[in-house]
């Protein structure tokens, strides 16, 4: 009998939107087996916010109750903005006493990054870039292969992904920390306590609707706040919803990314899906990793990361 989960939906960012995706990616948790718990959290709407700062703390918060058992998974329902104003109000000494010595992860992307860094920044707790509720679990067309790969990522100490690079990739084989995210929320933590200092690390960034140049600009802050000393490979996600304007000249994406690759000096891998797009790969955020490219095929490994628990016959299915 596969094992199912108890997972706790929380709302550090902005209110879903679409609540009928909230019910359909709820029912279909449940239709697997799991306990799906916080329900409420999908109705609290505050300005643009799933709430005011105090609640939407209080539901990492809640986490460090010693009294309260730690669900299996911690699970973001959407992104958008409202993350790091959090940060301050977050008990890192509470969290840490109970997520270290517990199977317990924490999963999301997007703005959920920032809670991510900062959960690995104070408290050295690793968690999932993966899938949330409302545009994934919650999706008129549930992916199969995001679906699965989160599961098998949730319940086995490795996971690996693999693509196509193209044939212009130079082969690679670099081992690091497996870190990263959206790259606005990695953005603006830069000087600040919450982003991670990491050596020899795998950086993955991802984003959705920002044009070419401030991708570019991101990178180069990046760059220039010392952020890239030291890490060994930048692995880029969907960036997709860029415009190209008459004032561009045909400068794109690609210019973006060509002009700042000659300028950092990093091996730079394209074609990864995660974060933001219809179909990604769960990534454990600060997990030892092996990153290789052999003939215009990529393939990014992780072990040893925190995960829920083994499962019996294999990933639970959706209904």
């Amino acid at each position: 009998m596969p094992k199912r989960f108890d997972i706790q939906l929380v709302a550090p960012s902005g209110y879903a939107e679409d609540r009928a995706a909230c019910h359909r990616g709820i029912e279909r948790l449940q239709a697997a087996g799991h306990r799906v718990h916080g329900t409420e959290v999908v109705d609290r709407v505050l300005l643009r916010f799933a709430g005011s700062d105090a609640e939407r703390a209080a539901d990492i918060n809640r986490l460090a109750d010693p009294d309260k058992p730690l669900p299996d998974i911690v699970m973001a329902i959407c992104g958008g903005y409202g993350a790091i104003p959090l940060l301050d109000r977050l008990d890192f000494d509470g969290l840490a006493a109970r997520f270290l010595d517990d199977s317990s992860v924490l999963v999301g992307h997007g703005d959920f990054t920032a809670i991510q860094c900062a959960l690995y920044a104070r408290c050295g707790i690793g968690s999932l870039h993966g899938p949330m509720l409302v545009q994934d679990f919650g999706a008129g067309y549930l992916r199969e292969n995001t679906w699965r790969h989160f599961w098998q990522t949730v319940t086995s100490p490795r996971t690996e992904a693999s693509w196509v690079c193209g044939e212009e990739q130079r082969d690679l084989l670099v081992e690091g920390t497996l870190w990263g995210g959206n790259l606005s929320a990695l953005c603006s933590l830069a000087g600040t306590p919450y982003l991670p200092t990491v050596a020899g690390g795998i950086l993955c960034v991802e984003e959705t609707g920002e044009q070419a140049w401030r991708i570019e600009r991101m990178l180069f802050e990046l760059k220039l706040a010392g952020v890239l000393d030291n890490q060994r490979a930048i692995v880029v996600g969907g960036l997709g919803g860029q415009r190209v304007s008459e004032y561009d000249n045909g400068y794109d994406i690609e210019h973006a990314l060509q002009r700042f690759g000659r300028a950092c000096g990093l091996p730079i891998l394209r074609g990864l899906a995660f974060g933001h797009g219809p179909d990604k790969w769960t990534l454990p955020f600060g997990a030892p990793a092996v990153l290789s490219v052999a003939d215009g095929a990529a393939s990014l490994t992780a072990s040893g990361y925190r995960y829920a628990g083994a499962v019996d016959g294999g990933p639970v299915a959706p209904a």
